[in-house]
């Protein structure tokens, strides 16, 4: 079987579910597991070469609608009969289903079955942690710098957030993600600051540009130095992967809790 992902929160899933082999092509943010930046490249999520996809003649492409934008693509693929299957993760428990999902689309239902419940195991045992936090504290998601956009609360990060003992400051709205101001941040007076600029490299992302914002000098996060720069790969994608940056995050926040064998 040959198969395609034009979202890089796909080719995790496939490659959590040991598929990778199947790999025919991906679109070229995909960079987890590191194997499959030799694979060819398809362009950007949002703009994929349909003709070069089309060559490579796959039995299924994957494509998903956590990515905005990615409609078009998709109306492309029905254009040209290519099959293909949609996923739509938004919650840990999307992420389940659409493991079961493709397993089932690619033959190994079975193995599907045993790894979903190895995920939802891992979260069950995340979350037993994080109840034990007393008083949790808010953390300021952002995903983008200017316009200032962060999760609300239809958003995996809201999950992630409670799971490691923590919660969204911005949880009280009803969206997957918000566009706001840095006055509402200011306002809103976090406890941390996790950076994570969607499709921007860890080591270019400086915790200095949110400090020379007007007033957050006297935010809490900033006098306390409680600034986490994160890889954006283990955050803003609606795949397996969470469950690492789950892990680490919780380390960094009550390292006190944690210990080798707790998760």
């Amino acid at each position: 079987m040959k198969i395609v992902s034009i979202c890089p929160s796909n080719t995790e899933i496939i490659d959590y579910l040991g598929l990778t082999p199947l790999l025919a092509g991906v679109d070229d943010y995909s960079d987890y597991p590191r194997e499959v930046k030799s694979l060819p490249q398809l362009g950007p999520d949002l703009s994929i070469n349909m003709d070069k996809l089309e060559s490579l003649k796959p039995d299924l492409v994957f494509s998903s609608l956590s990515v905005p934008g990615m409609e078009k693509n998709i109306e492309e693929l029905e254009r040209r009969n290519i099959p293909h299957i949609t996923l739509n993760p938004q919650s840990f428990t999307d992420i389940a289903d659409d493991l079961l999902t493709v397993g089932k689309a690619c033959g190994i239902e079975e193995h599907a079955l045993k790894r979903q419940q190895e995920f939802m195991d891992t979260v069950e045992r995340l979350k037993t942690i994080g109840n034990k936090v007393s008083n949790p504290p808010s953390l300021y998601w952002e995903w983008w710098p200017k316009p200032v956009f962060t999760p609300g609360r239809v958003n995996w990060l809201t999950e992630l957030s409670t799971m490691v003992g923590a919660r969204n400051l911005f949880e009280d709205v009803d969206l997957a993600s918000v566009q706001t101001e840095w006055e509402d941040v200011l306002k809103r007076n976090p406890d941390y600051i996790c950076l994570a600029w969607v499709g921007v490299r860890q080591s270019r992302v400086k915790p200095e540009i949110v400090k020379k914002r007007p007033g957050w000098n006297t935010l809490d996060a900033v006098q306390e130095d409680r600034i986490f720069v994160l890889e954006e790969a283990l955050y803003c994608r609606p795949s397996p992967l969470l469950l690492k940056g789950a892990e680490k995050l919780a380390r960094l926040l009550h390292p006190g809790l944690y210990n080798d064998s707790a998760i």
